[in-house]
């Protein structure tokens, strides 16, 4: 599919994608993907075919194979490969049109997530090893699909004594190694990338901090490159965690409240934030080492001050590039409480022959920003 300065590239395969052939590429009428943080990644690929294309073998292998046909689809602009998502469809539908004699394939899928989503593994022990390790041992098994882990050790690293206790894992590997994330007060997620056919599996803090993609110009004439944009300001959001912890002589718990802006890797981009509308009790950390605890209720804290959302679209030619998730981007020209920088927290991808649209929603914590200019 060419549009413009844009090829996109499709490969598929069962386990290991291979590129598809040119009258698949060319019945490709419409692909849609989105990326978001907290989410899993998905796409929507629709293909418009008669009864004698390549097509009517696709679906067999989908009737036969089902949840491992590996599906990878990367855009060349100006020359430079982007992922945009490596995946698995998990649906499809087809919609004959007798009159015509086409018929149209919707295929929908997740990213690699869901591969880790298929298998119950519990009852499988880990002794000795602390939540982090075990993240690991989960991951290696699927260096086949090209994922390379990138995990961080928790701070509080709490390695089990075997003779104590045996930590052993619970449901699937994509719920284990969430919930391992959430009593550590981390993420997790799987991001196609940082080259084509290879995917990043990150465990760790939600990081908030980085070089900045090109800035997102609004009312600025020719320089222009979103469509459109609106901001929401949400001053009720913020609220005031408080964690406890206990003292090791008299058990009794102590009470740490923990203000917004205080986490290094979730630093304020709004130079004015939400004053904490109310107190949330966190009881669940009592039973957890101080770090933990804290940890905890800092990302509790980070998740709860982003007031200012702002969503938009724009044009992929314009803007020269695809606005990429989970990270930093300028935004100049929509007036001194909202310039500045943002996260993105979510984009769509769009495309259809001629034309690659993004939708994308940016949030904050505070409202003027922090530093005096953005990256052009």
């Amino acid at each position: 599919m060419l549009t413009g300065r844009v090829h996109l590239s499709l490969l598929m395969g069962p386990a290991v994608a291979v590129p598809v052939p040119k009258p698949v590429t060319e019945a490709l009428e419409r692909v849609e993907i989105t990326t978001a943080a907290g989410e899993r990644g998905g796409f929507s690929l629709t293909f418009t075919f008669s009864s004698d294309s390549p097509l009517t073998t696709l679906l067999l292998l989908l009737g036969q194979i089902g949840p491992v046909i590996r599906t990878v689809l990367f855009a060349t602009v100006n020359g430079i490969p982007i992922p945009l998502v490596d995946g698995v469809v998990t649906h499809h539908q087809i919609s004959p049109d007798v009159q015509a004699g086409k018929s149209t394939l919707v295929l929908t899928g997740e990213d690699l997530t869901a591969v880790m989503d298929q298998i119950d593994m519990t009852g499988l022990p880990y002794p000795g090893l602390p939540p982090f390790a075990r993240v690991n041992v989960i991951l290696a098994k699927y260096a086949v699909f090209g994922i390379i882990p990138l995990v961080v050790p928790n701070i509080a690293i709490d390695v089990p004594i075997p003779t104590n206790r045996i930590p052993t894992h619970r449901g699937t590997d994509l719920a284990y190694v969430e919930q391992l994330a959430e009593e550590t007060g981390y993420v997790f997620y799987v991001q196609a990338g940082p080259v084509p056919g290879a995917s990043t599996a990150y465990w760790g803090p939600e990081i908030k901090v980085g070089v900045p993609q090109p800035a997102l110009n609004v009312d600025m004439d020719a320089h222009s490159n979103v469509e459109t944009i609106n901001f929401r300001y949400d001053g009720q959001s913020a609220t005031l965690p408080v964690v406890f912890i206990q003292n090791e002589l008299t058990r009794a718990p102590i009470p740490i409240p923990i203000p917004p802006g205080v986490n290094p890797l979730n630093p304020p981009l709004g130079l004015i934030p939400p004053i904490p509308s109310r107190v949330e009790l966190m009881n669940d950390t009592a039973n957890k080492s101080p770090a933990q605890a804290i940890m905890l209720g800092l990302a509790r804290a980070a998740r709860t001050s982003e007031a200012v959302t702002a969503t938009g679209s724009l044009d992929v030619l314009r803007y020269g590039r695809p606005l990429q998730a989970r990270s930093l981007v300028g935004v100049r020209g929509a007036g001194t409480a909202y310039d500045g920088l943002y996260f993105v927290k979510r984009v769509t991808h769009k495309l259809e022959r001629g034309a690659y649209q993004q939708d994308f929603t940016l949030t904050r914590n505070g409202l003027v920003s922090t530093v005096p200019k953005v990256p052009a």
